[in-house]
């Protein structure tokens, strides 16, 4: 008997595309691609690039668009069946895979025993894969079913058998999985993006759980002469399509953080240096070099450039005094050691550039100490950002020495 109300007809329309899932699991491995193409030799991004290729192929061949196309081109009724289980199964060792080869590698013990785990599941799983094909030859399934077969066949000699097998092998993997995820994320000293990919995988894995667990209690319905087959036909491919997003989310988010943060970075650093190019821009003579197609990482390194070729035409007319006192100053007004030091230079660069002084080197003069001039432009251009603060220490630096101790 078939409810179709209340709770049942609700349930009966949560269905989420196939391609949905299929669109995630494409883009994750067209961001991947250019690394697993060029480290190849990488057993890990092997493992990630088959495990989102098929996890991609089995939403393709699953849809039942694709099912009916399968089985017309082949000309044997449901041959899509056993191709879709086979991929699953492929699918379930390549979770296994990911897993084993992620936490692998380093000693050579753990390298050794990394290459046991991925022969034992290539093993067992391809023995699935060939028992799928041999359960499905001696079957007898005439009708052709596109959404509900597995219950449609649930009680079929053979057929039912293989059904049993790929659930349990799919099974069998998510537990696997998750457990050694879920261990995983407890432990100390992961990097952030890392942590929450692994977060990600593991409600995938979860959700692919009960894809699992629907699919058995409407077999077991129909052992018992029950028709939960909504369960077969919308929450197992419903569950199915998040957790395969919920996968692709977790592979993509290590990479794609990352290198998100990094370039933000780049960013930030770029901008922050603004400030201090501005100031330097009578002194270059010119405008700071621009390409509008040029990578985040080469706009940075042309304004640094920018800045120390400024600089460095301007550290010999620079007032070293100044910059003593100056750095006194800071101190006295409750800067930190860094950050007075960062103001003292400032405040010293501002008075060269803003006197436009050009003192004519002397014969004996010492070649000016640049080191830090030059290797802490972005905390320079940082304190630029206070005019207030630079401000406060040239009044308090323009002061004699004298001057101030008596007034303290």
């Amino acid at each position: 008997m078939r409810l179709a109300d209340g709770p049942v007809e609700f349930l009966s329309g949560l269905y989420i595309s196939f391609w949905l899932p299929g669109l995630v699991l494409g883009a994750a491995l067209a961001i991947k691609l250019p690394s697993i193409v060029k480290l190849w030799r990488d057993p890990l991004l092997r493992a990630v690039g088959g495990l989102l290729l098929l996890a991609c192929m089995v939403f393709v061949f699953a849809a039942p668009g694709t099912i009916a196309w399968t089985n017309r081109v082949i000309g044997v009724p449901n041959i899509a069946a056993p191709w879709v289980y086979s991929l699953i199964t492929a699918l379930s060792a390549s979770w296994l895979l990911l897993v084993v080869h992620w936490r692998g590698g380093g000693h050579t013990d753990r390298r050794e025993r990394t290459r046991r785990a991925t022969r034992w599941v290539v093993s067992v799983y391809a023995t699935v894969v060939v028992a799928l094909w041999v359960l499905f030859a001696l079957a007898d399934v005439p009708v052709e079913q596109i959404e509900d077969l597995d219950t449609y066949y649930a009680s079929t000699p053979f057929m039912r058998e293989e059904i049993l097998l790929y659930l349990v092998v799919h099974t069998v993997a998510c537990l696997i999985t998750a457990r050694l995820i879920w261990t995983w994320i407890r432990t100390d000293g992961l990097d952030g993006w890392l942590r929450w990919g692994l977060r990600f995988l593991s409600v995938g894995y979860v959700t692919n759980l009960l894809f699992s667990a629907a699919k058995f209690t409407a077999i077991v319905a129909r052992w018992t002469g029950h028709d939960l087959d909504w369960l077969n036909t919308n929450v197992a491919p419903s569950a199915a399509c998040i957790g395969a997003t919920m996968v692709a989310v977790g592979v993509i988010v290590p990479h794609a953080g990352q290198y998100l943060q990094e370039r933000l970075l780049v960013r930030r650093r770029r901008r922050g240096l603004k400030p201090l190019a501005r100031l330097l821009r009578p002194v270059a003579g010119r405008h700071e070099p621009f390409v509008l197609r040029a990578a985040p990482e080469i706009r940075l390194i042309r304004r640094e450039t920018y800045i120390r070729d400024a600089l460095l035409q301007l550290s010999r007319h620079l007032d070293e005094d100044l910059r003593r006192r100056a750095h006194a100053a800071a101190l006295a007004l409750g800067a930190e050691p860094g950050r007075a030091q960062a103001l003292a230079v400032a405040v010293t660069i501002v008075d060269a550039v803003e006197s436009g002084r050009r003192v004519p080197d002397g014969d004996g003069a010492a070649e000016p100490d640049t080191t830090y001039l030059l290797r802490e432009i972005h905390a320079v251009s940082g304190v630029l950002r206070r005019p207030d603060e630079i401000k406060a220490v040239r009044a308090r630096a323009a002061v004699p020495a004298e001057s101030m101790s008596a007034h303290e």
